[in-house]
């Protein structure tokens, strides 16, 4: 009897399908797809695996959206281009400052005294850092100085000291205000300049806002991106201790199934009259207990991670303990062979430098205290995709999400740092 061909064919995809199927679960798992969105980070997707369960085996789909995957980031795109213009020879005159009240201001600081220097065509000289003792530091003291200067190449031409023959002048001090415009740069720093080559800007801050302004001159914007988010950062062993600290935080939060969450939490301000008054219809900064029922209201899992931008525990933090057992401050957390460098009395830049780190680089962030360490932190957390920045208010009833309290940094797209992005 003649056997149909049709027969064969469909006996023999069968036979396959089976014998696919048996290597599949003897692997526990399908193949994984991977697309590939850079050099350094690869996500999966339309995942399908296999799970053993006493003597069932049960298929499980999950489809991931690509956003939520990346460790918690956006995907962003920056877009300024780093100005090609020949660095000026020193003999054009030179532009001193100094970095001043801690990290969160160095990096205005910075952007100011870059693009100002950019501006005139002048030598910038590397800056002295004067901490809130009183104490005069040279800037390798938290800062990695080749970073710094290469970051700048083509920019501006940065010198570690003034020439012999300047070094005996007194310069001219200006005061500057932050986030300075092209316009008083050109009316009021240049004709200065132009007569004795030698200025030395204190840059002070009338507002503490980071909102984003009307589009300027694309050099100018360019410049003041590089300076803001490429130019600074910690020396390679200071580096090295907070991402430790980084580690060890989120090891804590994976293991038991929660996140980590960064809050900006100074005591010391509580007390303060600039921190009871209500701005509006939030207040300026918030205690341990409001904190921890706006986590809460969130939906935040208990055991999630909190990192407090505190040095040692003490009696106010408590509920914040009680709500989020897995509280810490930098005592707890920091490698015991370095609290001598760190956390002896006179070293509250480097404190804040950690503080600032990691603030910048864990799952969430939470300003419990608003001032430029938020609006700083918002940036850097912006150009690098970690956008989950959420702002405490007085959070009553029901559960809430937390979108509803995302930073308007991130909500309106107001921040600087979008300036910066594409």
């Amino acid at each position: 009897m003649a056997v149909d061909p049709r027969q064969l064919v469909a006996g023999f995809l069968t036979i396959s399908m089976f014998v696919m199927v048996g290597n599949m679960i003897k692997r526990d798992h399908f193949d994984t797809i991977e697309v590939s969105l850079s050099d350094s980070s690869r996500v999966q997707v339309n995942v399908i695996k296999v799970e053993e369960k006493k003597t069932t085996q049960v298929a499980k789909i999950s489809t991931i959206p690509v956003k939520t995957i990346v460790s918690n980031k956006e995907i962003v795109r920056q877009c300024w281009v780093k100005p090609l213009q020949k660095p000026v020879a020193s003999t054009e005159g030179f532009v001193t400052f100094s970095l001043t009240t801690g990290p969160e201001f160095h990096i205005s600081q910075v952007t100011d005294a870059v693009v100002i220097a950019s501006q005139l065509g002048a030598s910038l000289v590397l800056p002295t850092i004067r901490g809130n003792e009183g104490r005069k530091r040279n800037f390798q003291y938290i800062y990695d100085a080749q970073k710094f200067t290469t970051s700048l190449d083509g920019i501006v031409k940065v010198i570690q000291e003034l020439p012999q023959e300047y070094a005996s002048k007194k310069p001219t001090i200006i005061r500057v205000p932050n986030r300075v415009t092209k316009e008083f740069i050109s009316k009021t720093i240049k004709p200065i300049f132009e007569t004795n080559k030698f200025v030395h800007l204190s840059i002070v801050f009338p507002s503490i806002t980071l909102k984003k302004r009307d589009a300027q001159n694309g050099d100018f914007i360019g410049v003041a991106c590089q300076a803001m988010f490429q130019s600074l950062q910690l020396r390679s062993d200071l580096l090295e201790v907070a991402e430790t600290m980084i580690e060890k935080l989120k090891v804590l939060s994976i293991e038991n199934g929660g996140q980590l969450v960064a809050i900006d939490f100074r005591s010391d301000m509580l007390n303060k009259k600039s921190c009871m008054v209500v701005r509006g219809r939030r207040k300026s900064c918030y205690n341990a207990s409001e904190v921890a029922e706006f986590l809460k209201k969130l939906r935040f899992n208990a055991n999630s991670v909190v990192y407090l931008t505190e040095t040692w525990w003490h009696g106010e933090l408590n509920p914040l303990k009680e709500a989020f057992p897995r509280t810490y401050t930098k005592d707890d957390i920091i490698p015991a062979e370095k609290k001598r460098q760190f956390l002896q009395v006179g070293n509250r830049d480097l404190q804040k430098a950690l503080d600032f780190h990691i603030c910048s680089n864990s799952d969430t962030f939470v300003p419990a205290i608003s001032g430029l360490f938020y609006g700083n932190v918002a940036g850097q957390r912006i150009i690098s995709g970690r956008t989950q920045i959420l702002v405490p208010s007085q959070v009553v009833g029901s559960p809430a999400a937390p979108s509803d309290f995302m930073s308007a940094y991130v909500s309106k797209k107001s921040h600087l740092a979008y300036s910066c992005l594409c």
